[in-house]
């Protein structure tokens, strides 16, 4: 069964790298809503290096590629079919929207990491001119987040978090697991929220709001899976 179980995600770890380069490969038709002469009528200008469509791109493949990082460490802590699951469905989703994301910032001709671009200064610099309700789930955003034992952005576990992560097994490796991804996604729905907003890329936009729904969702189910084994989220 154990060997079962590591050829599952061996074939799983396959999938997500095919999905990183699906998610390249897909980029190039992000810009352009219509077709022939509409393409170039309807594509949008190649968003600034300080942009909250470049800010939020980079930031949230850094935010990203934690959570498939957790998400693989759970895999080794325990034998849980309904956490390894979890775990599994979000290395897929994130690893793909990593893909994109950072497709978008090679189509777009712009640095993975920009100098001088503080992680989450894009929504700071976007609460100008917009009213309260636009900053509505905004709050505490970009405007003073201290980086810390490696956590750089808010829902980001930091390294002595993930090595206790990888030190625990069974039930408080799931335990663990789910606490940290639940401030994970906190996180993220902000950031995500924070793009819907600002981010002016049609795509960008659409790709942020269905992540609002999904980890929503996943919120749901991890605060379900905590009270099955006599826990909660970290207070």
């Amino acid at each position: 069964m154990k060997r079962v179980r590591r050829v599952e995600w061996v074939a799983g770890s396959a999938v997500v790298l095919a999905l990183l380069f699906a998610g390249v490969a897909t980029v190039a038709s992000a810009r352009d809503d219509g077709d022939g002469a509409d393409r170039a009528a309807a594509a949008p200008r190649t968003p600034a290096v300080d942009s909250a469509d470049a800010g939020f791109a980079r930031d949230m493949a850094v935010h990203h590629q934690q959570a498939v990082e957790m998400s693989f460490i759970v895999r080794d802590r325990t034998q849980d079919e309904e956490v390894r699951r979890l775990a599994y469905d979000i290395a897929n989703t994130q690893a793909n929207q990593r893909g994109m994301l950072l497709g978008w910032l090679d189509l777009w001709e712009l640095p993975k990491a920009a100098a001088g671009q503080e992680p989450m200064g894009w929504m700071a610099a976007g609460h100008e001119g917009h009213s309260m309700e636009d900053m509505d789930g905004m709050e505490g955003m970009g405007t003073g987040y201290r980086a810390h034992d490696g956590s750089l952005m808010p829902g980001m576990a930091t390294r002595t978090e993930l090595n206790r992560l990888r030190t625990a097994s069974g039930r408080a490796a799931e335990v663990r697991y789910l606490r940290l991804m639940t401030e994970h996604h906190k996180g993220g729905i902000d950031m995500a929220r924070g793009c819907a907003r600002l981010c002016t890329v049609k795509a960008e936009q659409r790709l942020a709001g269905g992540m609002v729904q999904a980890q929503q969702s996943e919120l749901d189910e991890m605060a379900r899976m905590l009270a099955a084994r006599g826990a909660g989220p970290r207070s």
